[in-house]
């Protein structure tokens, strides 16, 4: 992997080409582009028939130089360093602190490999690619560029251990809010790896992981649990918590209330409502001042 380091000091885990690689990938550019030219050349000469000698081979030599030199450059420039070769192999030309290269990398790239791939048949290619470290032609050291693998195989991601059976479930009131992620991250590879380490050493790992989730939880296990059995079954709750989440159905949106229907008008003779009495309260005889007959 090489060590390259961007101007925000950030280290770049890029794995170099090769020889072999990159000598595949040059062969079936070569091909491609001999192929192109032998189609030129033929139209080329159906098209320069009326012409004198002198101008065919003129003709024959621009398009020479157009096929080899300028068609990678163009390739190379638009395609932001993957040409069909190196498509096929996974490879692609970066620049040293790994962006894409531009016209000027492909330039210098172009005119140096007419001389170490061409000129030379690739021998002085295959030399300086052997000699550096990190697999880089004479072009890739005049550019500034290096060709990386695009295409890394992923590493296997190993499963965590099961828990015992008897502790299935003994952790499903546990509070797993306060452990951070570093925390369960360190656990994780722990556990795929406590096969491979030392009995005393993994037993020491494995109490003092046990210790920062039991700091965490405020839960201590049960008596008798070993640390390692006990973070499993952490990890099993955890990941069963997860899964539980994720697969939930989804809360459906509460249904907006129907306005109520109209009444619907029933046939039939229209009776008209009775008229309501209001009832008249008994007021009190006004004195009028006379005496009543005897």
């Amino acid at each position: 992997m090489s060590d390259l380091v961007t101007g925000d000091a950030v280290v770049l885990g890029l794995r170099p080409a090769r020889l072999p690689s990159r000598a595949l990938a040059v062969l079936l550019d070569l091909v491609v582009y001999g192929v192109g030219f032998v189609v030129v050349i033929v139209g080329l000469v159906a098209a320069t028939a009326s012409l004198d000698e002198a101008a065919q081979a003129a003709v024959a030599v621009a398009s020479l130089l157009l096929v080899v030199v300028g068609v990678p450059i163009a390739v190379e420039t638009l395609s932001h360093g993957r040409s069909l070769g190196k498509l096929a192999c996974g490879l692609r030309v970066v620049r040293e602190d790994g962006g894409p290269i531009r016209f000027r990398h492909a330039l210098v790239r172009g005119a140096m490999g007419v001389v170490e791939l061409l000129l030379t048949f690739g021998a002085v290619a295959c030399i300086a690619s052997l000699m550096s470290e990190r697999g880089r032609r004479l072009g890739d050291v005049f550019a500034g560029t290096l060709v990386v693998r695009e295409r890394v195989p992923g590493t296997r991601v190993m499963p965590v251990p099961p828990p015992p059976p008897w502790l299935a479930g003994q952790f499903a009131a546990l509070d797993l809010s306060a452990v951070p992620d570093g925390l369960w991250l360190a656990i994780r590879q722990y556990l795929t790896r406590m096969n491979q380490l030392d009995p005393h050493t993994g037993a020491a790992m494995a109490g003092r992981l046990a210790d920062d989730v039991v700091a965490r939880t405020g839960t201590p296990p049960p008596p008798g649990v070993p640390a390692a059995a006990f973070l499993m079954a952490v990890v099993h709750e955890r990941q069963s918590r997860d899964a539980a989440r994720a697969f939930a159905p989804a809360p459906m949106p509460e249904q907006m209330s129907a306005p109520m229907p109209a009444p619907v008008p029933v046939a039939g003779p229209v009776v008209a409502p009775a008229p309501v009495v209001a009832p008249v309260s008994p007021t009190p005889p006004r004195g009028t001042g006379f005496a009543p007959p005897a």
